[in-house]
């Protein structure tokens, strides 16, 4: 049902959601879509548009088609746990160097690139939100398990990076949002092969708590690395 979702944001803000394809993006996306404060959701995926956020000319194309636009709202939702079906390793000696310099070519690199093309693309002098989607097994302080090497290690500099650029948004923009955000337990294709025992949100729940939790972040939030239900997450 249509209502209004995002009542921090100017009436007609504009959203962007890059990884539009995946099982959070989507349904972002379709969140967005139904806002009646929202006057557009352009969406970017590389199913749909051949987005490759590995390769920084295929992500400076893609940004490039938007100079002329500005949005309020931007949200990264890419990354990936199995990779060329290669999951995430149990104990150190599983290590392997390929498989871990594709974590984090996809899940730090990558959305790195984002924010350098997009970030510029945020609208100016006023309210604006960028989430990077993160995972809570990247924090250092919250790991009592182990295991995960290749994509914990990825995730926590995901969670650098976008503390960094954070810093460098709000000196042109102190109104700014910059944020990683954990989107919880989702049933979507990428936690499938992992999610025996664990109970897990609906793709559409997911996405409503996040867009809820970013809406009630301030500009004082900006560099922060926060939950779907608005609780902050220790690095």
């Amino acid at each position: 049902m249509a209502g209004r979702l995002m009542n921090s944001l100017d009436p007609g803000y504009s959203a962007l959601v890059i990884g539009a394809s995946g099982g959070i993006g989507q349904a972002i996306s379709m969140c967005l879509a139904a806002d009646l404060n929202c006057s557009k959701v352009t969406q970017l995926s590389r199913r749909a548009d051949g987005l490759d956020i590995t390769d920084e000319e295929s992500v400076h194309r893609a940004a490039d088609r938007f100079q002329s636009t500005r949005f309020d709202l931007i949200v990264c939702a890419t990354g990936a746990l199995t990779i060329d079906g290669i999951g995430p390793e149990k104990s150190i000696r599983q290590i392997s160097q390929k498989a871990m310099m594709k974590q984090f070519a996809l899940n730090a690199v990558g959305p790195a690139l984002i924010v350098k093309n997009f970030a510029p693309l945020l609208a100016w002098k006023k309210r604006v939100i960028f989430a990077v989607l993160s995972a809570r097994v990247g924090s250092i302080g919250d790991n009592q398990l182990g295991g995960w090497i290749s994509y914990r290690s990825s995730k926590a500099a995901l969670n650098q990076i976008v503390h960094t650029a954070a810093i460098e948004v709000s000196r042109a923009n102190p109104a700014s949002v910059v944020v990683a955000m954990h989107p919880g337990s989702v049933a979507t294709s990428l936690s499938d092969p992992f999610s025996s025992g664990h109970e897990r949100s609906k793709p559409d729940d997911a996405a409503r708590s996040i867009l809820q939790a970013l809406d009630a972040l301030q500009p004082a939030n900006t560099g922060g690395f926060f939950a779907y239900d608005g609780s902050s997450i220790v690095w």
